[in-house]
């Protein structure tokens, strides 16, 4: 899996990752600091990234425009840094690969993780309803 690490994550994300199997590239390495989160998602679909953040404006995005690619990974926890929850993380990636293929939104905290497949439904359409 290819992941591409949002700027307000630390680089040191992607030496973790890189030791656990994944390719991994920070966007200080690809773009510009003052990218906006749309480029950077623009980004991530055109060179099949899934993108990990901690910003929440990246959800936001795929249930505006119902896009089924990029697949993102949210980090939501107080201490977002590899040490503090970069076990729980890769353990989760490598469990919902899969689903990070083909389009997915995963939100990931200490205690639990939640998967929506993609592209995201307006609330009751979830089902076919």
């Amino acid at each position: 899996m290819k992941l591409l690490i949002d700027m307000n994550l630390s680089p040191r994300w992607g030496r973790l990752l890189g030791s656990e199997g994944f390719e991994a590239v920070h966007w200080s390495d690809v773009g510009p600091a003052d990218a906006s989160d749309r480029e950077i998602m623009d980004h991530a679909r055109t060179h099949g990234f899934v993108v990990l953040t901690h910003d929440l404006d990246f959800g936001a995005i795929l249930a505006a425009t119902r896009d089924a690619k990029p697949s993102v990974v949210q980090i939501r926890a107080d201490d977002v840094s590899p040490e503090a929850i970069g076990a729980v993380v890769t353990i989760t990636l490598n469990r919902m690969a899969d689903d990070l293929e083909a389009g997915a939104l995963l939100t990931i905290d200490t205690a639990r993780m939640r998967l929506r497949l993609l592209p995201v439904r307006p609330p009751g359409k979830e089902f076919g309803a």
